[in-house]
């Protein structure tokens, strides 16, 4: 039961952290996340879904995080990013094909609504504890490899993104650098609620 309990968490957390992600993309005009906005660039100068793309970054993460600790491949992260790949390409093909946001009032409401939805469902999968998607593991790797506070990892981890995805002329701009330091706070807003659920959940069943 407390298998059954965490696999809930994992999948309904990406679910719904998958739908944020993708309320951030349909604004991708005012800018994106780094990794979203390599994604995205990828897909129009190359081909290929959005979400494809975050499963090839992902498989080559593997790989970085495996040479930056000298450890065998995490593979089993390769089934999260799989997911969250397949989530984002669903709802981008599914829902948010049905409407287009106008305004750049609207577009701010939309890309900051997608912020606390991207907070609300991580804090929800990683309570879970299943192995974290590459992208994740590849900041913790930046971490452990150089010696350097968490958040100086993230910062390597974006700038490592963003980087080619400005190369390639993807959505950058005053969104990226919200999405940037509100995602952090954001899930931090909700995961001692969801800690606690789960703690209650797994001591009750």
């Amino acid at each position: 039961m407390k298998f059954f309990i965490r696999l809930l968490f994992f999948i309904f957390g990406l679910v719904i952290m998958t739908f944020g992600v993708c309320m951030t993309i349909k604004v991708a005009d005012i800018g994106v996340g780094a990794w979203d906005a390599l994604n995205y660039a990828l897909t129009k100068k190359v081909g290929l879904s959005i979400g494809k793309w975050v499963m090839i970054d992902g498989a080559i993460l593997v790989i970085v995080n495996s040479i930056l600790l000298k450890r065998r491949p995490a593979i089993l992260s390769l089934f999260t990013i799989i997911v969250i790949g397949t989530l984002v390409d669903f709802w981008l093909m599914t829902f948010f094909e049905l409407f287009e946001v106008h305004g750049f009032i609207a577009k701010i409401a939309m890309l900051l609504v997608g912020i606390l939805i991207i907070g609300f469902g991580a804090a929800i999968y990683i309570q879970a504890k299943f192995p974290q998607s590459p992208i994740d593991n590849f900041m913790l790797a930046i971490k452990e490899r150089f010696r350097v506070n968490l958040m100086m990892a993230k910062t390597i981890g974006e700038i490592t993104a963003l980087i080619p995805a400005f190369l390639l002329h993807g959505p950058i701009s005053y969104g990226t650098i919200i999405i940037t330091f509100t995602v952090g706070p954001a899930i931090q807003l909700f995961f001692p609620f969801f800690e606690k659920l789960m703690v209650r959940l797994q001591e009750k069943y």
